[in-house]
């Protein structure tokens, strides 16, 4: 049984905005001491096992947080019961997700900015095929959200 909150942000390769996202949480609850268990991954196989982008590297380390350990992982059956909360960060991964869900599925499903007032239904920036000022973009939106999440599991 799950004693705290416990969130998997998903994006397409995992190697770009759901590390990034996962990176900004876990700086959020760790600031605010809140306990959270949290991770990511990706719909596609593609970056199994390698690190995130050079570019979300950099732009996490500047913020104060070493993504560099991180790896690419897919996201597989046993976590649609793992997590109480899986987050995608785009409409098509949320699609994707609720197809391959389980039927026993727990966790709940949704898009991360429909945790910020105001950005309903919208999709974090991807930057992968953009410049570095793409990644800056990617992090407010979901250090953002990390926030309005950290705020949610605290009431």
């Amino acid at each position: 049984m799950i004693n705290h909150p416990s969130i998997l942000f998903v994006c397409l390769g995992n190697i770009c905005r759901s590390p990034l996202a996962e990176a900004a949480l876990r700086m959020a609850a760790e600031s605010d001491g809140l306990k959270l268990e949290v991770d990511s991954a990706g719909t596609g196989g593609w970056h199994i096992g390698k690190p995130p982008d050079s570019r979300a590297i950099a732009i996490a380390d500047a913020m104060g947080v070493d993504i560099s350990g991180f790896r690419a992982r897919q996201v597989e059956a046993a976590d649609f019961n793992r997590f109480t909360h899986i987050f995608a960060l785009d409409a098509q991964n949320l699609v994707d997700l609720i197809r391959i869900a389980p039927l026993n599925a727990s966790a709940q499903l949704s898009l991360l900015l429909d945790m910020v007032p105001g950005r309903e239904g919208q999709a974090v920036a991807d930057p992968y095929y953009g410049e570095t000022d793409g990644f800056e973009t990617t992090w407010r939106e979901v250090n953002e959200a990390a926030a309005a999440l950290v705020k949610h599991f605290r009431i």
